[in-house]
């Protein structure tokens, strides 16, 4: 159908790749243990939105120019490093109060919206995401298929379907852990510094990414 084929084994191999720590997962988990699961949820959708963002350009062809135009994934590889390099900044510059003062928070809390801004965009200026959709959707397509763009946009939302619901339960297991650790400033200044230097790490890593 579509001409997809071994889609069993593009399940399996999304699943593996959506289970891997990166940027998208550090923050769902980050929203999650200070602001609880619906806060972790909207970070979830918003990166799901960035997804389908890039599976779009990738299947009709927008992300083709990021892998050719050096200039383009130049662009948006420093506006993510510089994103991710913020994220990180603001998560060792940020202090829990003590208990006393109420509830940890681990990362300054926002609304929904703006949330599920941030987790978009964490997504979205990630070039890398670009041209991994490039280089992994298309190794499940016939070469014959009747219609590429589709069956690339079929195989992208069931990526991102399974990414969704991973994504929601890392929310939910974060937001579990958050709860009981509400209260130990000191623990909670520990993650901030943790994820915050993972970020940074992350960021600096994306500024010297290569196209290939």
């Amino acid at each position: 159908m579509l001409g997809i084929h071994d889609l069993a084994l593009f399940v399996l191999s999304g699943l593996l790749l959506n289970i891997t720590p990166g940027p998208d997962s550090l923050y769902i988990v980050g929203r999650s243990a200070s602001q609880g699961w619906r806060a972790g949820a909207t970070a979830a959708f918003g990166v799901g939105s960035g997804t389908l963002v890039h599976v779009l350009a990738a299947a009709f062809g927008l992300s083709a120019i990021l892998a050719t135009s050096a200039a383009a994934f130049t662009v948006v590889k420093l506006l993510g490093a510089g994103y991710l390099l913020y994220v990180g900044v603001s998560l060792l510059r940020s202090r829990s109060g003590s208990p006393a003062n109420g509830p940890v928070q681990r990362i300054a809390p926002a609304t929904l919206r703006q949330i599920y801004t941030q987790g978009f965009l964490t997504n979205l200026l990630n070039p890398k995401v670009a041209l991994f959709f490039l280089a992994f959707v298309p190794q499940f397509i016939d070469p014959a298929a009747p219609d590429k763009p589709l069956a690339f946009v079929a195989l992208g939302a069931i990526f991102d379907f399974n990414g969704m619901l991973w994504c929601n339960f890392l929310a939910w297991s974060a937001a579990t852990a958050g709860a009981r650790l509400k209260g130990n400033a000191r623990l909670a200044n520990i993650l901030n510094r943790m994820t915050g230097c993972l970020f940074v790490g992350l960021g600096i890593k994306l500024v010297f990414a290569r196209q290939n």
